[in-house]
C-alpha cells in the first residue's frame, strides 16, 4: 500500500505552480471539524499543503490530480492524521534576555511575545493553528533533521538533509540594543536545496492581521495597532492573505539572511542589522557569560545548559526571572489546568539565588535579590506570591476564546489570579533569600533588614491563618505543613540576620514564636500511623514539598521523622519512577510527575545518606530532557511526554541545585 503523510500544519492554500497540486475534499467528519491536512505523495517528491479556515470550505478548493482524500482511501492509499503542531519536546528556545521564542524541529517559530515576555504574542500557533501566527522556514522537500545549540551559547543550529542537498538554519536573537531582533541564516552545506519561507505575523495573541507593505528594496513591514515588525532579506517576498512568503534556492557555500525586527508603530524605522556581525556578537556574549561560571564538576554540561536557559528567562532591565516564557501549555493534554507563567514567583527566590551563587554568577544573583526587594517593597501585608517583570502587582486573569489551546486544551489564559492568594510560605522564601544573599556576600540592598523586620511583625499576626499552599490550590484554604515550616524559616532567618549583624530588635520574642511554631508543626503535621509529615494538619496523605523540610534546616535529614517522610513520599507519590506533587482530592485531576519535586528528592536522598539512589534518580531525570537539554514543568508518565509550560525555570533551577548537592564544589553554599 502506498503511504500518504497527512499533517495538520497549514491554515491556507499554497497555490504554487511549481508543485503538482493535489487539491481535494476531506472526508465528511474531517470537513465538519475543519482539520488541517497536508498530503505528500511518496511516489512523487512534490508536495502540496492545504487546509480549511473559518472563511473557506474545503469543497471550494481547486482540484487537480487525485480528487480527494476519500479517493486516496478508495485506491488503497493509507492516510495518517498527525498533530496540529510539534510536541512540546520538539521546541528549542532562543532569546535576547527580554523575551524569547520557541522554534520547532521543523523550522517554525510558533511562539514569541514582543516586545517582552509578558507582552501579547505575535506568533501564537503553539496555542492555536498556523493562522494564529508563526514563521516557517524549511526545505520544500522532505528532510532529515538534526539540531543543536552552538557550544556554550543560545544559538540554535538546525540541519536539514534532503535528497538534493543539505542546509543549516541558524536561529538566534541578538542581545537587545534599542530594538529586538530575530535572525535566521540559511546556509548551504551541500548541493542545492529548495526552501520555503512563510511569515504570518498575528499580533494580540494571534488575532490581529497586520497591514503588509513593501517599504523599499529588501524591506517589508507588518503593522497592527501599536506594533510593527520589519522583515529584511535579499529574497523576493510575496504578500498573500496577510502572509509574507518566499521560495528560493540555496546552494553550497551560500548564506541567505532573514532579519525580523520589532518596533513601536509610531517610531522611526529601526536601523538595519548586520546578520553576520550580530551572530559574532551574540556568540561572544554567551561564551563570555558561560566562562564566568565556576562549576567544573561531574555534571558540568547539564548544569551549563540549565544555567543558560535560566539566563535566557531573565528580564535583563530589572533582574526578574520568569517562571516560563509561555502560557497555557497544559499539565495534561486536553485538560483545563493551563496557567500563565510569564511572571516572577517569590516561591522560587531562594532556589534561584542559590543556583546562581553556587554557579558563580553573583551579578545575576544580586540583580535577582534587588528585584525581589523592589517588588515586595511597601507594607508587608501587601506582599504577593508573584509579580510582573518590573514588579507589577496588577495581574488580572482572563481567557482568550479565539485560541483553541495546545492540543485543544482550553482555556487559554493570560494573567494569573494566583497573585491574589494568601500564601504563608512566601514570607519564609523572601526572608531566606535575603539571608542567603548576605551569607554569599552578594551586593546587598540596604533596605533588606528593614524588610525582614516588617515581615516578621506581620507574620506574628497571621501565622495561624490557613492559606492556599505552595501549589496555589484554588479550593478551601488549609493549614499546610510546608507553609507553616516556611513561617518558621522566616523567623529563623530574621533571628540569625539580626544577631549576626548586631541589630536591635525583639529577637527574644521571635525566638519564642519560632519554638512554638516548630512544636506545633511537629505535633499537628506529623502522622504517626504513616510515620511521616503530611500535607496539612490532620491529613492522611503526603506532599512532595515536605522533602524541603531538611533542606531548609527545619530538621536534620537523618531525623527518623524525615527518613519516614522520604519513604512515605516514595511509596505514595512515585509514578513511573518520578514524583507527583501530591495526591489530588479529585480523581479527575490526573497529575503528571512534577519535575522539580523529583530533583528535590535527589537532594533529600543525598542528605539522608542514600547517594547511590539519588544519583540513579538524577540520571533518570536527565534523560527526560529534550534533544537540546530543555525541561518543562511536568512529565506525563503514561504518554511519556513533557507537559506544562516550557521551558520551566524551576525545573532547571532544581536540576542545578541537585547537581550541586550530588557533587558539591568548594564554593557550594547549602540552604541550612
Amino acid at each position: 500500500m502506498k503511504s500518504v503523510d497527512v499533517r495538520r500544519i497549514e491554515q491556507r492554500i499554497i497555490d504554487n505552480p511549481k508543485i503538482h497540486p493535489v487539491w481535494g475534499l476531506c472526508s465528511r467528519n474531517w470537513r465538519k471539524q475543519h482539520h488541517l491536512v497536508r498530503i505528500t505523495r511518496l511516489n512523487n517528491s512534490k508536495e502540496t499543503e492545504f487546509a480549511s479556515s473559518n472563511h473557506l470550505h474545503l469543497n471550494n478548493f481547486r482540484r487537480g490530480g487525485l480528487k480527494d482524500v476519500d479517493h486516496h482511501l478508495r485506491i488503497g492509499v493509507k492516510v495518517k492524521r498527525a498533530a496540529a503542531h510539534s510536541h512540546i519536546k520538539d521546541y528549542a528556545l532562543i532569546g535576547d534576555c527580554e523575551t524569547a521564542a520557541l522554534v520547532s524541529k521543523t523550522g517554525s517559530i510558533d511562539w514569541l511575545c514582543w516586545p517582552d515576555f509578558s507582552s501579547p504574542a505575535c506568533f501564537a500557533a503553539l496555542l492555536g493553528t498556523p493562522s494564529n501566527g508563526r514563521w516557517h522556514l524549511a526545505p520544500t522537500l522532505r528532510s532529515r533533521i538534526q539540531r543543536r545549540y552552538r557550544n556554550h551559547t543560545l544559538i540554535l543550529e538546525t540541519t536539514f538533509s534532503t535528497r538534493t542537498g543539505t542546509v543549516r538554519v541558524t536561529d538566534f536573537m541578538p542581545i537587545r540594543g534599542k530594538h529586538s531582533d530575530v535572525v535566521r541564516l540559511v546556509q548551504g552545506i551541500k548541493g542545492r536545496v529548495a526552501m520555503t519561507m512563510e511569515l504570518a505575523l498575528r499580533f494580540d495573541y494571534g488575532r490581529s492581521i497586520p497591514w503588509l507593505q513593501h517599504a523599499h528594496k529588501n524591506a517589508f513591514i507588518a503593522t497592527a495597532g501599536p506594533g510593527t515588525a520589519y522583515l529584511r532579506t535579499p529574497v523576493a517576498v510575496e504578500f498573500r492573505n496577510g502572509i509574507m512568503s518566499a521560495e528560493f534556492e540555496v546552494k553550497k557555500g551560500q548564506t541567505i539572511p532573514f532579519v525580523l525586527t520589532y518596533s513601536s508603530s509610531f517610531e522611526d524605522i529601526p536601523e538595519r542589522v548586520n546578520p553576520q556581525l550580530a551572530l559574532q556578537q551574540t556568540e561572544t556574549y554567551w561564551k563570555k557569560w558561560v566562562a564566568g561560571g565556576k562549576y567544573k564538576g561531574k555534571w558540568a554540561a547539564e548544569v551549563e545548559r540549565s544555567l543558560v536557559t535560566l539566563k535566557a528567562l531573565t528580564y535583563r532591565p530589572t533582574g526578574g526571572i520568569v517562571a516560563a516564557p509561555t502560557t497555557s501549555l497544559p499539565e495534561q493534554r486536553g485538560g483545563a489546568l493551563n496557567w500563565d507563567y510569564r511572571f516572577c514567583w517569590l516561591r522560587d527566590a531562594t532556589f534561584t539565588l542559590l543556583a546562581l551563587m553556587n554557579a558563580g554568577y553573583s551579578k545575576e544573583a544580586a540583580a535577582w535579590q534587588h528585584w525581589l526587594v523592589r517588588a515586595v517593597g511597601g507594607e508587608a501585608s501587601q506582599i504577593q506570591i508573584l509579580y510582573g517583570l518590573r514588579g507589577e502587582r496588577q495581574i488580572p486573569e482572563s481567557e482568550i476564546p479565539w485560541l483553541r489551546g495546545y492540543e485543544n486544551s482550553r482555556p487559554v489564559r493570560i494573567g494569573n489570579r494566583a497573585a491574589e492568594q494568601f500564601q504563608l510560605d512566601i514570607f519564609g522564601e523572601t526572608a531566606d533569600a535575603l539571608y542567603q544573599a548576605r551569607r554569599g556576600n552578594v551586593d546587598l540592598d540596604p533596605r533588606d533588614l528593614h524588610l525582614q523586620r516588617q515581615m516578621v511583625a506581620y507574620l506574628r499576626t497571621v501565622w495561624q491563618r490557613p492559606d492556599s499552599g505552595i501549589w496555589e490550590e484554588r479550593g478551601k484554604p488549609r493549614q499546610f505543613v510546608y507553609s507553616n515550616v516556611m513561617a518558621w524559616v522566616a523567623l529563623d532567618r530574621a533571628i540569625k540576620s539580626f544577631e549576626e549583624h548586631g541589630m536591635k530588635g525583639p529577637v527574644e520574642e521571635w525566638r519564642v514564636l519560632r519554638q512554638k511554631l516548630h512544636g506545633e508543626v511537629c505535633h499537628n503535621g506529623f502522622n504517626r500511623k504513616l510515620n511521616s509529615f503530611v500535607a496539612y494538619y490532620g491529613a492522611s496523605k503526603v506532599d512532595a514539598s515536605l522533602l524541603l523540610l531538611p533542606l531548609v534546616g527545619f530538621l536534620p535529614a537523618t531525623d527518623k521523622r524525615i527518613l519516614g517522610t522520604i519513604r512515605a513520599i516514595e511509596k505514595h507519590l512515585m509514578t513511573g519512577g518520578f514524583l507527583k506533587r501530591n495526591r489530588p482530592d479529585r480523581k479527575a485531576a490526573r497529575q503528571g510527575a512534577f519535575l522539580a519535586c523529583s530533583f528535590w528528592l535527589v537532594q533529600a536522598l543525598t542528605s539522608a545518606g542514600r547517594k547511590h539512589d539519588a544519583e540513579k534518580l538524577f540520571k533518570k531525570l536527565l534523560r527526560l530532557r529534550n534533544d537540546v537539554g530543555l525541561l518543562s514543568e511536568e512529565y506525563d508518565t503514561r504518554a511519556r511526554e513533557l507537559t506544562g509550560n516550557f521551558p520551566q525555570a524551576l525545573s532547571h533551577i532544581a536540576l542545578v541545585n541537585a547537581a550541586f548537592h550530588l557533587d558539591p564544589q568548594p564554593q557550594h553554599q547549602l540552604r541550612e
